[in-house]
């Protein structure tokens, strides 16, 4: 038998010590099935209980992983879910708060993919005093900033999730950083073919094949996954889009970092210090940082390492793995009370929508990846000075003007709905916010 080492001993170690981490897990979409399925198979992590509607979803995850029906129990207080858990059952709930209130429950997952309901699960978490983890980016790149804040006047932690491409990014360019690399470009390779246009009706065939739903799907088609983790790359970091919506090269592996790079170098970047995406061959599924170094010998020994022919580099991280590594934030947010990627205190990016077809006056929008809008992100300056509605608010949101395709979602022809625990949130960022400009 191989013996644990490194992370995988740590787990080891805790679970030995006080039991396994339980968490707690909002949503039974794609994401969240892979996180049962994931976890009832690995020591020392386990999901203690699953909020979530369509109960079907949860048991057909613990199906797939040989576990039967009486290991699933449904439960509606804090107190039956504790009871689950200590008898080894896996609790599914309808109310989130009641999993957010449970004694047993370690830390929660958010992977409902929903901005609004992301926004409402974390404050609860927080109110209970436990860890909430988001694999919800477009939750947190509209409102992540003041949950942050909540989260550290309750003393628990808030951060993004392990296996999206944000955090992954951000590994690369933390450690760049940590050798002295100047940071040129960061962001990901596309993973699915790029049609702004995509509509879930044109999908649904190779979404069945694919285990997705047509609407997720068509949300990484179109783009607007891309434009919100860009968005929440430059969130955490400062770096910015070149221009907006970004210039997503057809760059390939071996040429990603001359054409990510500055106009002086070569490439398309105005400047140093963006965030953007290629839809070259070779990157994707991974993320990539471009970096360059300081000092001639340092360049040297680079091109001397067979990294590239400089003087821009491409750091790349070839593999990204969703939720299959979202556990382990939940763990260091636990253990030692470390966030993996949360927002800096002040504005930096955003993520506005623009019109996929014309839409009329009184039309309420739908949700991202379905007819109405794609994301398309801006220099959170440039957001402000567009009137830019923030795509997390989008849904839901009443059309006020004739808006033509193409044209951006702005609040002078859209109406959020201030119902929205959201939409309230962000009104108060956007209010304290005005002191940045």
């Amino acid at each position: 038998m191989i013996s644990k080492v490194g992370f995988a001993a740590e787990i080891e170690a805790f679970a030995k010590e006080r039991g396994p981490l339980t968490i707690g897990l909002a949503g039974a979409g794609q994401m969240g099935i892979d996180i049962v399925l994931n976890l009832s198979m690995l020591p020392g992590v386990r999901v203690g209980a699953v909020s979530e509607t369509r109960r079907a979803k949860v048991q057909e995850a613990m199906t797939m992983s040989g576990r039967g029906a009486g290991d699933v129990v449904f439960a509606n207080t804090p107190a039956e879910i504790d009871r689950a858990i200590e008898m080894g059952k896996l609790a599914i709930i309808e109310d989130y708060r009641a999993m957010c209130a449970a004694g047993r429950i370690d830390a929660i997952i958010d992977a409902t993919g929903n901005p609004n309901s992301g926004a409402e699960i974390a404050l609860e978490t927080i109110r209970n005093g436990k860890p909430i983890v988001m694999l919800n980016v477009e939750a947190d790149i509209t409102v992540g900033r003041y949950l942050k804040e909540e989260a550290r006047k309750a003393g628990v932690v808030y951060t993004g999730a392990a296996g999206d491409e944000p955090q992954a990014t951000i590994e690369l360019i933390g450690f760049a950083q940590s050798i002295g690399l100047e940071i040129i470009s960061a962001g990901k390779g596309k993973n699915n073919a790029l049609d702004f246009d995509a509509t879930p009706d044109q999908f649904e065939a190779e979404a069945h094949e694919r285990n997705m739903n047509p609407r997720m799907l068509v949300e990484f088609v179109d783009g607007s996954k891309t434009m919100v983790e860009m968005t929440a790359i430059g969130n955490a970091t400062g770096l910015t889009p070149d221009i907006p919506g970004m210039h997503g090269p057809n760059a390939s592996l071996e040429n990603l970092a001359a054409t990510l790079c500055t106009k002086e170098d070569g490439g398309v970047l105005s400047r140093a210090g963006c965030v953007d995406y290629t839809i070259g061959k070779g990157v994707a599924p991974g993320v990539f940082c471009v970096v360059k170094p300081r000092h001639p010998r340092l360049l040297e020994r680079m091109i001397d390492l067979k990294v590239g022919p400089g003087p821009n580099f491409a750091l790349v991280r070839p593999f990204h793995l969703t939720s299959m590594e979202a556990h382990l934030t939940a763990f260091r947010a636990v253990k030692y009370h470390q966030p993996d990627i949360v927002p800096l205190d002040y504005p930096v990016a955003e993520c506005g929508a623009v019109a996929k077809r014309d839409l009329q006056p009184g039309h309420s929008l739908g949700r991202i990846g379905q007819y109405d809008y794609r994301g398309f992100n801006m220099s959170w300056v440039q957001g402000r000075q567009k009137k830019a509605l923030p795509m997390g608010l989008a849904e839901r949101s009443k059309v006020l003007r004739p808006i033509k395709k193409g044209e951006l979602l702005t609040y002078d022809n859209c109406a959020p709905d201030e119902t929205l625990v959201i939409t309230q949130i962000r009104r108060k960022l956007d209010a304290a916010d005005a002191r940045f400009l």
